[in-house]
């Protein structure tokens, strides 16, 4: 039954992460379009969020844990658009460095890790449920 509760913390684990990289993706679409306040000044810079794997020394339980969320380093779309408020003095404006494309691709992997946990959760739920009425269930 421990295997079985380990496995539901690991899944949750999983979700959690997953649940802070869906808030990021939306962040960055929400933003995909956004210029800087002034004149020349930079854009929105993209969020790219990094995760990693944990192994806990004694009981050898595992999980997803997030280590950073940071910006991505990619230069920004440059328009040219004289008549923007955020234009340079050369007529430019900077975009963020934000491909929807990307961010729907990634919203989507992020939902279904998101939903692939959930389904372990529900499944060691039930195993265990199951455990419980064979215990219940007279020799």
């Amino acid at each position: 039954m421990d295997a079985l509760l380990s496995a539901s913390r690991i899944a949750q684990s999983g979700m959690s992460v997953q649940s802070e990289r869906l808030r990021v993706i939306a962040e960055n679409l929400a933003n995909a379009n956004s210029t800087g306040r002034s004149s020349g000044s930079d854009p929105y810079a993209r969020k790219v969020i990094s995760f990693r794997a944990e192994l806990e020394e004694q009981g050898g339980e595992s999980g997803i844990a997030l280590t950073d969320v940071g910006r991505d380093n990619s230069p920004f779309r440059v328009v040219h658009e004289p008549g923007h408020p955020a234009a340079d003095e050369n007529g430019y404006v900077k975009y963020p460095n934000v491909d929807p494309l990307i961010e729907l691709a990634d919203l989507r992997e992020a939902n279904r890790s998101y939903m692939a946990n959930l389904q372990m959760i529900k499944n060691a739920r039930e195993a265990v449920s199951a455990l419980i009425d064979l215990l219940r269930t007279p020799s």
